[in-house]
């Protein structure tokens, strides 16, 4: 049995230069591993807390020393020894460390960087691919594939350039088409797009997350841009690939009104939920994440109740990835689909339980990047590993986001071996 030898952590940038952690993991057998954490920008207030330096002479007070530190001197010696699958074990002391109910003592993003760093950890002491380690582990699907990809095309809110109020506008691949295929329609369609928007003399540059953030006059002239942009490719809007968005409804609530520039008196709940319905209709949009702010359960519930059969009602900032708001929105349907993100909560083995509990509820999984993201393509093995029904990486474009779909064409690719060596035998 290998066990632990050595954890060591450091300060790197993420895709947005701003720090986060790196962890490095080392094998008594002599294998080592690196984790590293995402950082979020559209952060939920039910989130767990990350630890920052507050040193303004330091990245403008961003920097995580004290993160580091907490892992190098405090939480690598009680690690020593002991065996690198015992996830739960080791995940358990990291929370009675902190002992805080949001982390806030060592932070979420000093706990995940160790608590990703034992899972691969543990993956490499059985010389198992960590999709293989996790799916034999925890046993939350029944077979191994690819999810359906969700790819960013647009981005606005706080991922654009005050171009658009809604945050994300996606392309959600068909189930008839395989993950090569998929992909190779998203880099089309994205392409295809930045010419689009070129001939119309758009802005055509790219955000902090890779999408493109066009200067158009209203939310709902993104969705004739991609059908158009259809058009220009072999795809087949409503055949080989739907429409969804990433609303971030909150970030455009104040004064007790939902605001986009689609109008400039504002939208109560009901009449948000009355454009949703519109835009549905016109342009089946398919996905719904954080269309109201996370207080408004009213309206989550009601969004549900008139779309959840046919559409994606996908809560993020609702949940937080955290048991107790992911529960209370099962008991009140107020969704039927969990996204998650491992720093909203602090480890794997929570993240595990949250989608474990949205599963017995017959809810669907979303595994999703964050704004602020690293090489570490860990979240695309995750995603296999737990039976996630759909992934969201961002657009085709950028090291920190391909790094992740470069990782699925790799385990795509590993599971035909598999099937056709079983085929064969």
């Amino acid at each position: 049995m290998a066990t632990i030898q050595g954890l060591w952590a450091r300060e790197v940038l993420d895709s947005r230069g701003i720090p986060t952690i790196e962890c490095t993991l080392w094998l008594d057998t002599g294998g080592i591993v690196a984790a590293s954490v995402p950082t979020g920008s559209s952060i939920g207030k039910y989130e767990s807390v990350e630890v920052r330096d507050r040193d303004q002479n330091r990245f403008l007070g961003k920097g995580v020393t004290q993160a580091v530190q907490s892992i190098n001197t405090q939480i690598a010696p009680q690690l020593i020894g002991k065996d690198p699958t015992s996830q739960q074990e080791i995940d358990q002391l990291l929370i009675n460390l902190d002992g805080t109910a949001k982390k806030e003592k060592l932070g979420s993003n000093t706990l995940l960087a160790v608590s990703q760093a034992v899972i691969k950890g543990g993956a490499l002491s059985l010389n198992q691919p960590l999709y293989f380690y996790i799916q034999s582990k925890y046993k939350m699907s029944q077979t191994l594939k690819i999810p359906t990809c969700i790819y960013t095309m647009v981005n606005g809110g706080e991922h654009g350039a005050n171009n658009l109020d809604i945050q994300e506008f996606q392309i959600i691949a068909a189930s008839h088409l395989d993950f090569s295929n998929s992909l190779n329609m998203a880099v089309t369609m994205f392409r295809h797009l930045s010419q689009v928007l070129a001939a119309k003399n758009a802005i055509h540059s790219v955000g902090p997350v890779g999408g493109f953030t066009p200067n158009l006059y209203n939310n709902t002239d993104v969705f004739e841009l991609l059908i158009e942009t259809a058009k220009t490719t072999s795809y087949v809007f409503s055949q080989d690939f739907f429409l969804g968005v990433d609303a971030a409804a909150s970030k455009f609530y104040t004064g007790g009104k939902y605001h986009l520039r689609e109008r400039t008196e504002g939208y109560s709940s009901t009449e948000l939920l009355e454009y949703y319905k519109k835009i549905y209709d016109v342009f089946r949009v398919l996905c719904f994440e954080d269309p109201f702010r996370e207080d408004d359960e009213k309206m989550w519930q009601q969004i549900t109740a008139e779309l959840g059969e046919t559409s994606r009602i996908v809560s993020d900032l609702l949940t937080a990835t955290n048991p107790e708001r992911t529960q209370k929105a099962i008991d009140k349907k107020m969704a039927n689909t969990l996204l998650v993100k491992p720093n909203q909560i602090g480890t794997m083995s929570e993240t595990i339980a949250v989608i474990q509990l949205a599963k017995k509820a017959g809810w669907q999984i979303l595994v999703s990047h964050r704004s602020g993201e690293t090489n570490d393509d860990l979240i695309a093995d995750f995603a296999v590993g737990i039976g996630a029904d759909y992934v969201k990486f961002g657009p085709p474009n950028r090291g920190e986001r391909t790094a992740k779909y470069n990782r699925l064409l790799m385990i795509e690719a590993e599971l035909r071996r598999s099937q056709l060596a079983t085929e064969t035998k």
